[in-house]
């Protein structure tokens, strides 16, 4: 009943939405406590929903995993963040086109050399994401996986957090663990909760509710659940074709709850001090990047 009610209010919120809700473009971070649990294919999938409705999307890509985005994309980063922040490229020289005008952001290197930045350096950065402002709807960042003691700084930077979580024992310990330190060392308290994997609705607000349940007893926490995707075949065989499943297979379960995800995170609460757009974004990311590197180093 509850679950009914919530999709009632959500389905509700929809059909008052416009195309283009905001004026300032809106940050997501996709992550998850372990591997192999779906992030990349969703941050993919999700831009393409997103993209698909209107937005336009920057996929900021800090996996440096063989199947990252661009190895699910096919495509190749010549060149990357580190080259804006060393004055080598403007940031319209780095941004790769992808599907559906989709724009890919290669940060791995960029990310790990931001705590090492002068004033002026800094000053550069944000000036060169602030060149995104007129161009970009929505950032959707794939997180690379860290160990359980760290936190990288582009998951503390963003507007929100979507934790991606499924039935194993390990995501849902990962997920926890992850949430645990965001909470009590970063003071971020309010996360969305996505369910992969499953294989109904009421499969994955069991799962979403085990993980609330703990958090709400243990942790000083928020947990919004934002939806579910179907444990469908046609993803993957999307993936392998290095296509998005809306695209191969648009009438698809997969591509259904997609659709349905890209409206549903515009109804997901914000939170209240965060102050929107690309160059606050880049702001944050700076000042959290030293933050994680002295948690790290204590």
């Amino acid at each position: 009943m509850t679950r009914m009610i919530l999709h009632d209010q959500a389905a509700g919120l929809r059909n008052l939405i416009p195309l283009k809700s905001h004026d300032r473009a809106r940050v997501f971070t996709i992550a998850g406590g372990k591997p192999r649990i779906g992030k990349t294919s969703i941050a993919i999938n999700l831009a393409t929903a997103l993209a698909k409705n209107g937005q336009r999307v920057l996929l900021i890509d800090e996996n440096p995993c063989h199947n990252n985005i661009c190895s699910y994309l096919g495509l190749r980063a010549r060149f990357d963040l580190l080259h804006v922040i060393r004055r080598d490229k403007a940031m319209h020289q780095v941004l790769l086109q992808g599907p559906d005008s989709i724009s890919v952001l290669s940060a791995t290197r960029g990310i790990r050399e931001l705590n090492k930045l002068s004033p002026i350096e800094q000053d550069w950065l944000i000036q060169s994401f602030s060149e995104l402002t007129q161009s970009v709807d929505i950032v959707l960042v794939d997180t690379a996986i860290t160990g359980l003691t760290h936190v990288l700084p582009l998951s503390l930077a963003s507007e929100q957090v979507i934790i991606v979580i499924s039935s194993s024992a390990a995501s849902l310990t990962g997920a926890y663990a992850l949430i645990k330190i965001m909470s009590q060392v970063y003071a971020k308290k309010h996360f969305l909760i996505l369910v992969n994997k499953v294989n109904s609705e009421k499969e994955s607000f069991a799962i979403y509710q085990n993980l609330y349940n703990v958090a709400r007893q243990y942790l000083s926490v928020t947990l919004e659940f934002v939806g579910h995707i179907h444990n469908d075949e046609r993803l993957r065989t999307a993936t392998q074709l290095c296509k998005s499943v809306l695209t191969t297979f648009p009438n698809s379960d997969a591509s259904v709850h997609f659709r349905q995800l890209s409206h549903d995170i515009f109804c997901s609460s914000c939170p209240d001090k965060y102050n929107g757009g690309i160059d606050n974004f880049m702001q944050r990311l700076i000042r959290t990047s030293h933050l994680s590197m002295a948690n790290l180093m204590a």
